[in-house]
Order: C-alpha cells, then sequence, then structure tokens
C-alpha cells in the first residue's frame, strides 16, 4: 500500500472534518491500528485544525456582560426578595437557651448559567463560521479529487481497452494460418500503406489501414480483392479502424487494393481513386 499517496488523498481531512462516508471512517481507522504514519498524520490534523480555531477565535464584544446584567437586573431583584422569604429560622437548642441558628438556603444559580450559555453561544456562532468556511474548502477540494479519481479511472479504462484489443490483435496476426499481404502506395499516394492478413484457413481478412491518410468528409475507403482479374468487394474501412480491423470473408484472391470512394461504399472500384495495392499472392 502506498502510504503517502493515501494521506495525500484528502481522506484524512475528510474524516476530521466529518465528509467521509462509514466505509472511508471504518478504513481509515483500520489503517490506522496498522500504520502509525497514518495515525500520526489524523492527529496533526486534529492538532492543526484546533489550532486555527483559537487563532480565529472572535471575542465577543467587551458591553456583552454589562448589557447582560442590566437585562437580568430584574430577575436578580426578583430573585434576592425571594430567596429572603424563604430563609428559615430553626431554633437550636443547646447548652445555650438563647441561641438561635439561621439557615438560608442557596440562592439558584440558574442566572449565571445563562450568562453563560449566551456568552458560548456568541463563542459557538464563530466557531461554527470558522468551521462552515474550513468544510467548504474541504468539500472544495474533495469534489476535484473525485473529478480527477473519475477522469484517471476514465482514462485507465480507455487504455485497458486499447490495450485488449491490441492483445487481440496480436494473437490474430501470430496465427500461423495468417498471411500477412503488403498493400504499396501507387504514383502519386506515397505516403499511404495499408497491410492486408488473410486466414487461408478460415478465409477471414482483417486490415490495418492507420497509414492510410484520412478520408475527406464524405469519402471511404473500400478494400477489393481480385479474383481471375475482377475486382470483388472486400468491405468498407470504418473511419473509427485504428487498429487491426475485420472485413469481409473472401475465399479467394490474387491481389488486394484499397480506393476511395463515396461514403458507403460502390459497386465497382473506381481505378483513378486507387491508393495502394498488392503484389501477386
Amino acid at each position: 500500500m502506498d502510504i503517502k499517496a493515501y494521506i495525500e488523498s484528502g481522506i484524512i481531512e475528510s474524516y476530521v472534518l466529518g465528509l467521509a462516508s462509514a466505509e472511508e471512517a471504518a478504513e481509515l481507522e483500520m489503517l490506522c491500528s496498522e500504520h502509525p504514519e497514518i495515525k500520526n498524520a489524523v492527529d496533526e490534523f486534529e492538532v492543526l485544525i484546533e489550532k486555527r480555531v483559537f487563532e480565529n477565535a472572535v471575542a465577543p464584544p467587551m458591553d456583552m456582560k454589562q448589557k447582560l446584567m442590566m437585562e437580568l437586573a430584574d430577575e436578580f431583584k426578583f430573585e434576592h426578595e425571594e430567596d429572603k422569604k424563604e430563609a428559615v429560622i430553626i431554633p437550636f437548642q443547646n447548652s445555650d437557651p438563647g441561641t438561635e441558628i439561621i439557615n438560608v438556603q442557596p440562592a439558584p444559580i440558574w442566572r449565571y448559567v445563562a450568562a453563560a450559555s449566551i456568552i458560548l453561544l456568541v463563542v459557538s456562532a464563530a466557531l461554527n463560521f470558522y468551521y462552515y468556511n474550513n468544510y467548504q474548502s474541504a468539500n472544495a477540494q474533495y469534489q476535484a479529487l473525485l473529478v480527477e479519481r473519475n477522469s484517471l479511472q476514465a482514462n485507465n479504462d480507455v487504455f485497458r481497452t486499447k490495450l485488449s484489443g491490441f492483445e487481440e490483435s496480436m494473437q490474430l496476426i501470430e496465427d500461423t494460418n495468417m498471411v500477412a499481404v503488403r498493400l504499396d502506395p501507387i504514383a502519386g499516394k506515397e505516403n499511404n500503406v495499408a497491410t492486408v492478413f488473410w486466414n487461408n484457413k478460415t478465409k477471414d481478412v482483417y486490415i490495418i489501414s492507420s497509414k492510410l491518410a484520412p478520408a475527406p468528409t464524405g469519402k471511404q475507403y473500400q478494400l477489393w480483392a481480385l479474383v481471375d482479374g475482377k475486382p470483388v468487394d472486400a468491405g468498407l474501412i470504418e473511419p473509427d479502424c485504428n487498429g487491426v480491423c475485420k472485413m469481409t470473408n473472401t475465399q479467394r484472391a490474387q491481389k488486394f487494393a484499397i480506393t476511395l470512394e463515396d461514403k458507403g461504399g460502390s459497386p465497382s472500384p473506381h481505378l483513378d481513386q486507387l491508393f495502394v495495392i498488392s503484389k501477386d499472392i
């Protein structure tokens, strides 16, 4: 496992910020127990988050306490009067008959709790704002990583498809029944070359046409087999034929040739549009 790549993937930030899925979180926790480097990376990011929280903490206004006390002044007064009313005098008999003890119940502390709660509310709002901004940033990075990963996956799928096609083509070409027929260019078409692979057992025909000039709009290359001196249609070469492409099964052929025809092909070749032709097979 590439631990460095895993740490740099953004999963640790997503985990600490609560953005990771249950499966990702479970996997990370398991890897933390197996790899100290990953556990240290999680701890370091948590410390960094805590440090930034306190660095960006917003202190409550200086007059907050005074405003709170003014708002609660009436409550304090009422409570103070109630405390006085609730004072209970309990006579205590001891060796000195003239002594009495006053048992005063303690004043409620809810007003202090309320004041502290409001202060905490202000601090909490500041922290929420900070965490929201960090969440937005982390989420944007996470989405960017997802797009990059999906792009890499798509490219990998394309590569695998091409590799699979290449392996299949190599298996065809390496077949001992295959005959490779080179089609050389005619005068004026020197930059064009093609290769036909003809299976003399199954009579299947394949072509590699990647060295033919791109067909103009509305035109298409067509393969011909010369049988007893007459051209026989061996199939149209599709524009997406970038590797070894299967053509029409041909029982007999003395030569192969390619012409440029109108899109959809022609029942007979236009010899003035002949591009490449083979020697006698």
